[in-house]
């Protein structure tokens, strides 16, 4: 009788926990369109309006404001360009209504305890060139606009416009593209807000190198290149790069970030899975396919493969090397298989997320944006680190496809594989971040 009452209490309060963090599970945000800046020729790749996402701060967070920039590729050239035209990342037409804000963006106290009730909004990204590009000239036959600079523009207006220009806090971020957006926008981003903000910028997943792939070519550099002529974004690059070396070679971080005088901080995985994807071993330097399971999930990977991913790390942290020991640069860098871990709750801050220094990637950041202290954390090499969370792709997600047309920071493509979770309270937890409400129903009445 007696264990029967107490598994009907535990069962009543697992209950409860459920039903708690359900309540705390992301927000959906409804989208805004930047209607007149379309007059100004600030506009998608299709000539749609620019689109972003904002929840409004509350309470000590009402005058600070994060600006999150969406991932996802670049395109090179008309060809492919045209084939973003029709999609979410060529139009603001194609993108959802509303999407889920989570991790760095999440409004809850217990999954974002430093930036949950800032003013934060998504900037959706549909130019194809990091916010960079601007010509003139419209084809009439494509009908393709390259206003990627004047989009980044308009949107910065309109938020200002919204109770920016009165910000004390402030971060530009992104993931992926647009954790590179963050970097090349840095100093300008700074130069929008008033002289007293505290302004900084945090780059997720954006310091992409100058590396050859494993046929020994420069296939990264030749494809950048291609994006900087083909949206004419050379004069929107950082000029204290573009005044020393090609403005191709500005598309790197290596060759911009020395020269950034705004504080900013860098989240990066040594073995970025895109990276090693797109950049170490391409499809077009891998056409037999011998790359393909390893990139798929690490733990398929050869020992040639691996020391040749060794070798990339070696690269990615000489890359790094510029960045000194300045203490308004910090850096959390990771030896997981990842891309882009502060928009997913389970690796920004969670009791599982990956670690550095006994520190979350969440806690790691505020305390640089704070000056609570400095962090400049270099993980050691693959396979130390037992918190990570390592990408594991599903078939359908093709690691050959084309780097033009590949999205970056979308997570529905692939899935994470995580630590063994120590008890029954942190798999309810897991299931409340990743699963909708039909899961955690049928959680429920397995418990009842």
């Amino acid at each position: 009788m007696e264990s029967t009452r107490l598994s009907q209490w535990l069962k009543l309060n697992l209950l409860v926990f459920v039903l708690v963090l359900l309540k705390a599970e992301a927000a959906y945000v409804p989208i805004s369109y930047v209607h007149n800046a379309v007059i100004k020729g600030a506009v998608c790749l299709d000539g749609s309006p620019p689109a972003y996402h904002f929840d409004k701060g509350f309470g000590t967070g009402i005058n600070s404001w994060l600006v999150q920039f969406e991932g996802g590729g670049w395109c090179n050239n008309i060809t492919t360009c045209l084939g973003r035209k029709m999609n979410r990342l060529g139009s603001s037409k194609q993108m959802a209504k509303q999407i889920a804000f989570s991790g760095i963006l999440n409004n809850r106290r217990l999954f974002n305890p430093d930036f949950y009730n800032w003013n934060r909004i998504k900037v959706r990204y549909c130019d194809g060139s990091s916010f960079t590009g601007d010509v003139e000239i419209v084809n009439p036959v494509t009908k393709l606009h390259f206003r990627g600079a004047r989009v980044f523009n308009a949107v910065m207006e309109e938020l200002l416009a919204k109770g920016m220009k009165n910000a004390k806090n402030a971060i530009i971020s992104g993931c992926s593209a647009g954790g590179l957006t963050s970097i090349l926008h840095c100093d300008r981003f700074r130069a929008l807000l008033p002289q007293g903000a505290k302004v900084k910028c945090l780059s997720d997943a954006g310091y992409f190198i100058n590396a050859r792939d494993v046929s020994g070519t420069q296939h990264i550099e030749q494809f950048f290149s291609q994006v900087v002529t083909t949206h004419g974004s050379a004069n929107n690059l950082p000029r204290s790069c573009t005044s020393r070396l090609n403005p191709k070679l500005c598309f790197f971080p290596q060759y911009v970030v020395s020269q950034i005088t705004t504080p900013i901080f860098f989240v990066n995985a040594a073995y970025d899975s895109w990276q090693i994807k797109n950049i170490l071993a391409p499809g077009v330097a891998d056409p037999h396919g011998h790359w393909h399971s390893c990139k798929m999930d690490i733990n398929n990977c050869s020992s040639n493969q691996l020391d040749l991913m060794q070798g990339f790390r070696t690269e990615f942290l000489r890359a790094l090397t510029v960045l000194g020991n300045s203490p308004s640069k910090g850096m959390f860098i990771d030896s997981c298989y990842a891309h882009c871990q502060t928009e997913m709750q389970e690796t920004w801050f969670r009791s599982d997320s990956p670690l550095l220094a006994k520190t979350t990637i969440a806690k790691a950041v505020a305390d640089w944006f704070y000056e609570r202290r400095l962090f400049h954390q270099i993980d050691c090499p693959y396979p130390c680190n037992p918190s990570c969370h390592n990408r594991v792709f599903e078939p359908q997600d093709n690691p050959e496809k084309n780097v033009s047309t590949k999205g970056t920071s979308g997570a529905s493509a692939i899935k994470l594989s995580f630590p063994k979770l120590s008890n029954k309270a942190q798999w309810i937890e897991l299931l409340c971040i990743r699963t909708g409400g039909i899961l955690l129903t049928l959680v429920i009445l397995v418990i009842l």
